[in-house]
């Protein structure tokens, strides 16, 4: 995990100042510990922070071609390098390093912005384009890397985190309720948005660019999946299967650092585990657990299957206490909030990990692919749902949500019988319904078209689903949620999970994220003698 920051003032062209890049730069220094590289010139300024991985002596970074017509600065890591290496060598390219890094700026050189399309890997990187003064900014197909940017007043900021952008501001800008109404729905802030107003993140497969003072985002990523002429046999479908699983997991463990696992009592990672042993070994695997007394626990499990794959096991053990203490901390780490008590669990066992190795690799993912969850197999019946008569549907839908709790039964009734494919696919993945949520806040805060941003930028990817499913302490009313939100409704949710008629476990652990992360948000700025984030909070407590 590298990190990446730099500023660019398209129009009015003002000269960069060093030490803002040096300061958005070390705002992220976490991200970076082995070295930091800097490129100003003019109204350019880049930084970096490495962690270093491949080519540990010549990676250095902010990295350009020989004549420095192209600089980069790039995080993550390109998996085919020495494959797009041999083929720019053979079209007259010459290479000073062993890096992956270089395999981008030749690359670009080549194809100009096609070389995304070139690329196997993850990536959040930023191209500058010395001749055309041109700046591009990109992210992997999948999202894997981010890149957080704001444009303001002829004035593009970025970084891997928010924290660079912020570091250029005298103060915090304020929550956006929209996003903050998309979070409460899906426990996270979904692409383009960020909690933040007037800061995005760019999605998934998109760039960047900014050129002739004008900014432009599009996708490079347009891949569109299309059914086979006729069904492959299943023996031969997991065969082509297990060797695209067998690559990939080869070219993950491209490193010139030690390398180890996350390993669970599950499938997914002692999948990956044995596949790794293919390449080497024996690997370091980590497990986090809570003890015997939890249902879940896997350090059992994790423990037998180290032992059938010869894996040196570390098992890492987390009891209540020492969650409930370290959650502000963690909660303080995130930039936005993200509603997952997950996240506590992955911070020890990265924690462990990190004192043996640099990289880890986690058999997270497959559930998305493979039709692991519940909805999955209400989406799979959808379509007959959707053809039942409208009267029985109804019937069967009134007579669900008479029951009690029972959530999931509840919304895929709810959402299935939605015609908008891109609406049922918002409501599949909503923790309640669209109402419900509006209804948590106060009155004239959401605008009247709340919601339909997010839908309206899914639409450009209709073309590459067509052929898809559609998957994938806190009530005092002193509260700072309470600046947007309305206590009422909040405590019928409490209310409702406390009496058994309502399962809405997780959209209140939502809300109990919030109020942390705004609580430590708070108490930074207050920390600082900042502007406060929050002036809608103060007016209301007023």
């Amino acid at each position: 995990m590298c990190g990446i920051a730099g500023q660019f003032n398209f129009e009015r062209r003002e000269p960069v100042e060093r030490e803002t890049i040096v300061r958005m730069a070390r705002s992220i220094a976490h991200r970076g510990p082995d070295d930091e590289g800097f490129f100003i010139s003019g109204p350019v300024g880049l930084g970096f922070r490495r962690l270093s991985i491949i080519d540990l002596a010549g990676g250095h970074q902010p990295m350009s071609d020989a004549e420095e017509t192209v600089w980069v600065i790039f995080n993550g890591e390109i998996y085919n390098y020495r494959e797009l290496r041999a083929e720019l060598q053979s079209k007259g390219h010459e290479f000073r390093t062993n890096s992956d890094t270089e395999v981008i700026i030749h690359g670009y050189k080549e194809w100009d912005t096609d070389v995304f399309n070139h690329l196997n890997g993850m990536f959040g990187l930023a191209i500058w384009d010395v001749p055309n003064e041109r700046l591009v900014l990109a992210r992997d197909a999948m999202g894997i890397k981010l890149i957080y940017y704001k444009i303001d007043n002829g004035q593009l900021i970025f970084g891997s985190e928010i924290r660079p952008i912020l570091a250029t501001q005298d103060c915090k800008p304020e929550i956006d309720p929209v996003a903050l109404n998309l979070f409460l729905r899906f426990r996270y802030t979904p692409s383009p948005m960020t909690i933040f107003h007037g800061i995005r993140k760019l999605p998934p497969g998109t760039m960047l660019i900014v050129e002739a003072a004008r900014s432009e985002e599009e996708r490079w990523y347009r891949f569109t999946p299309t059914p086979f002429p006729t069904p492959k046999e299943k023996g031969e479908a997991a065969r082509e299967l297990l060797e695209l699983y067998r690559g990939a997991v080869k070219r993950h463990l491209l490193s010139d650092v030690p390398v180890g696992v996350l390993l669970s009592g599950g499938l997914d990672s002692g999948l990956l585990l044995a596949l790794m042993n293919e390449q080497g070994g024996p690997w370091p695997a980590y497990t986090i657990g809570y003890g015997a007394t939890f249902q879940d626990d896997e350090l059992t499990d994790a423990a037998e299957t180290a032992v059938l794959l010869g894996a040196q096991h570390v098992p890492v053990r987390l009891n209540q206490a020492e969650f409930e203490r370290s959650l502000p901390g963690i909660v303080e780490c995130l930039e936005e909030p993200v509603a997952a008590s997950s996240i506590v669990p992955m911070y020890f066992v990265s924690q462990r990990a990190r004192q043996d190795v640099k990289v880890a690799l986690i058999g997270q993912g497959p559930d998305e692919l493979f039709g692991g969850y519940n909805r999955h197999l209400g989406v799979h019946y959808g379509n007959w749902w959707r053809g039942l008569p409208t009267a029985l549907r109804s019937l069967a839908g009134f007579a669900v949500n008479r029951l009690p709790r029972n959530e999931t039964l509840k919304r895929g009734v709810r959402s299935l019988g939605n015609e908008d494919r891109l609406k049922r696919y918002q409501d599949v993945f909503s923790l309640a319904p669209a109402e419900t949520i509006d209804g948590l806040f106060r009155d004239d805060i959401l605008p009247q078209r709340n919601g339909r941003e997010l839908i309206e930028y899914w639409r450009e990817l209709l073309p590459q689903i067509e052929h898809t499913d559609e998957l994938g302490g806190f009530l005092d009313e002193r509260s700072l949620m309470f600046g947007l939100l309305n206590p009422k409704p909040v405590r019928r949710l409490l209310e409702g999970h406390r009496s058994g008629r309502q399962d809405n476990h997780k959209l209140l652990f939502s809300l109990v994220m919030l109020e942390q992360w705004l609580r430590r948000q708070w108490a930074v700025s207050t920390a600082r003698e900042e502007c406060r984030p929050f002036p809608w909070h103060l007016r209301q407590m007023q």
